[in-house]
């Protein structure tokens, strides 16, 4: 492919008042707002490695903090399908962002020998290892191929006027090489799971909510409480809400610390996939989840569900949009279905709704959230669009993952404390100007 999109959205961030912060109440209540950055940016250097499916996440979520004595100012991705946090440690020619442990008096790392290392690291997908020094390594992998691995530590992070002391995190030395200038700003990643070692789990928030606009306008993400039905915001509707999926029994292909939930059908217009509940179920190894996940960017089905979903779409499609006929053509190694859109089109036609029917709860995915504009892709005189849902199968991961592409414009509220997801419609840009007191 030629050219991507890729957009950094720097959210407002929300602190509400928290016990586990070593700073008095009044500090913990003090509200920190951060400017949201929009960065469009051509990706035609993203690497295709030989022998791998070509597959890259070219949104993120980011939000900045400091780091350190003395403060050192790190960008995080916020991620809710990882559990351990990380900054880029080593500073190479490739990265513009970097924390440098040896500036901070604060940092120390982690004995192998440590329980740190032997206890809290279980949730872990790879556990820690011994390295030469006798400090405990980690290695972390993802769906797109990459992979780091670095040393676990303790430094203090901070969030405004708020601060964690000995808040645990990977310092990574190697891995996620950057391949643009703006990624290459990007200091780490802020893993936001259930896990133990998560920056939630570690900061003691029993809730928090985001919401993701468009790429033009405005993004928030709020810690603590807030949020939810009977929240005190008259611009926020009734949130809908759906158990998260919790189990006892370890398996290898269900991860425990992810926010899981259960997905019970699909429907295309009102018209509901012929399809079983069970197909939807995790089986006994535990493949087949269904993943809330902020660090993915569109959504993924299993291949026998996407192949139900793509083959009614395509049928509710005939006579609208023309089929892209290119079989070496797959948007992003994972998308399959592609339409060409005339030029001289303003915008796209109506299209059939998608619903994600939860346990309790329904996702619609409408209007030009269905079809995404592969920028540099022109055949003829028609641009190429293509079908937001991709095939997990092909990304060889065994899960249904909902991406936060299908999540703007919706307020996603992760609620530990009762062990649920709700969302509710909401204008992102608006939430944003009302929290943010006009910004």
């Amino acid at each position: 492919m030629a050219t991507v999109l890729t957009v950094h959205l720097f959210f407002f961030l929300f602190i509400l008042s928290q016990s586990c912060f070593s700073t008095s109440s009044k500090q913990s209540r003090a509200i920190v707002v951060l400017p949201l950055k929009t960065q469009i940016i051509p990706s035609s250097s993203v690497p295709k490695a030989p022998n791998q499916v070509s597959f890259h996440h070219n949104v993120s979520l980011t939000a900045s903090l400091t780091v350190g004595n003395p403060p050192q100012n790190v960008s995080m991705v916020i991620d809710t399908g990882s559990e351990l946090s990380w900054l880029h440690c080593n500073k190479t020619p490739n990265l513009l962002s970097t924390y440098d442990r040896l500036r901070s008096s604060s940092y120390s790392t982690i004995p192998c020998s440590s329980p740190t290392c032997t206890n809290r690291t279980r949730d872990l997908p790879i556990q820690p290892s011994c390295d030469s020094r006798k400090l405990c390594h980690v290695t972390l992998a993802y769906a797109d191929a990459s992979s780091s691995e670095g040393n676990l530590a303790f430094d203090t992070f901070r969030i405004g006027s708020s601060a964690a002391p000995g808040t645990i995190f990977g310092c990574m030395d190697s891995g996620f090489s950057s391949t643009t200038q703006e990624d290459s700003k990007t200091t780490g990643l802020m893993g936001m799971n259930r896990g133990a070692l998560s920056f939630v789990s570690q900061m003691g928030f029993q809730k928090f909510s985001y919401c993701i606009s468009d790429r033009n306008s405005w993004g928030v993400l709020l810690l603590g409480g807030g949020g939810g039905n009977g929240s005190g915001f008259p611009w926020l509707g009734p949130l809908n809400y759906t158990p998260l999926i919790q189990i006892s029994t370890p398996l290898p292909y269900f991860d425990r610390a992810a926010y899981t939930v259960q997905l019970e059908g699909i429907k295309v217009s009102d018209k509901l996939l012929p399809l079983p509940k069970s197909v939807f179920e995790p089986d006994h190894t535990g493949a087949g989840q269904t993943m809330v996940d902020s660090g993915t960017q569109f959504t993924f089905l299993l291949g026998s569900v996407y192949s139900a979903l793509r083959n009614e779409f395509l049928q509710q499609m005939r006579g609208v949009l023309t089929v892209l006929e290119d079989s070496n053509f797959v948007f992003q190694g994972t998308m399959d279905l592609c339409f060409r859109v005339p030029l001289s089109r303003p915008s796209l036609p109506a299209l059939p709704t998608v619903s994600l029917v939860f346990r309790g709860a329904e996702m619609r995915v409408f209007g030009e959230s269905l079809l995404y504009k592969v920028d540099g892709e022109v055949r003829g005189r028609d641009q190429v669009y293509c079908f937001t849902f991709g095939n997990s199968d092909l990304m060889g991961v065994e899960a249904y993952i909902i991406g936060h592409h299908h999540q703007q414009n919706l307020w996603m509220e992760f609620d530990l404390q009762n062990s649920r997801v709700g969302l509710a419609p909401v204008s992102c840009a608006l939430a944003s100007q009302r929290l943010g007191k006009g910004i």
